[in-house]
């Protein structure tokens, strides 16, 4: 029951942000436009629902020349794809704006676990194993406010499974205060990594040995 009110919820405030948020798109556009070639959006190819393909779409952040279909993380310096205006676009998170799109189309959902690259294997099958699959994929969702970058993907898959666990109203409302407690003070934002925490855990272990 709750998840056809979560989708009216999803339309209702997805067409309110498409409306109110316009002059914002525009201002990023001309931006982004003055600030590097290449198109303003960004398609890429992620999982959805029961692990079905669809283009998410971003706000541009690297240049034309970034390898494709590569997550940030493994690309050898990322840094030196960025753009100018992609690291602001990033660091505040303004990049995934155009997202609101597919939530209206129903490809997304506000709150849910942020949709896996179409070849990340590894973090599709730790999913699975809680269901974390079988939800519409989201905006931003409980791993998003526990870590974000910071966390080691099979600590991010058991993160979503016990969004899927707890999925409520109130669930939702936490995630959506959540996040925006930690866009402003930009928590777990690492340009390039993921499972940081996991290696800075590592690295503190590696430390007490040598000492």
């Amino acid at each position: 029951m709750y998840m056809k009110i979560k989708r009216l919820i999803d339309i209702i405030l997805s067409l309110i942000g498409l409306v109110a948020l316009s002059p914002i798109f525009l201002i990023l556009i001309i931006a982004i436009k003055l600030d590097s070639r290449g198109q303003v959006l960004f398609k890429q190819k992620r999982i959805g629902i029961h692990k079905n393909h669809f283009n998410i779409l971003k706000f541009r952040t690297m240049r034309i020349d970034t390898p494709m279909d590569t997550p940030t993380h493994l690309l050898e310096n990322p840094k030196q794809y960025i753009t100018n205006m992609g690291r602001i676009l990033r660091k505040t998170s303004l990049d995934e704006l155009p997202q609101i799109w597919n939530i209206f189309v129903g490809q997304m959902s506000i709150i849910g676990p942020r949709p896996a690259l179409w070849n990340q294997y590894d973090l599709i099958k730790e999913r699975d194993l809680y269901g974390a699959n079988d939800v519409p994929p989201g905006l931003t969702g409980w791993a998003q406010i526990n870590g974000r970058d910071e966390l080691p993907i099979k600590e991010k898959a058991k993160l979503d499974g016990e969004y899927v666990e707890k999925l409520s109203f109130w669930m939702d409302v936490k995630c959506f205060f959540g996040t925006i407690l930690s866009v402003a003070k930009r928590d777990g934002v690492v340009e390039g990594g993921t499972g940081v925490r996991q290696e800075v855990s590592n690295a503190k272990v590696s430390n007490s040995s040598e000492k």
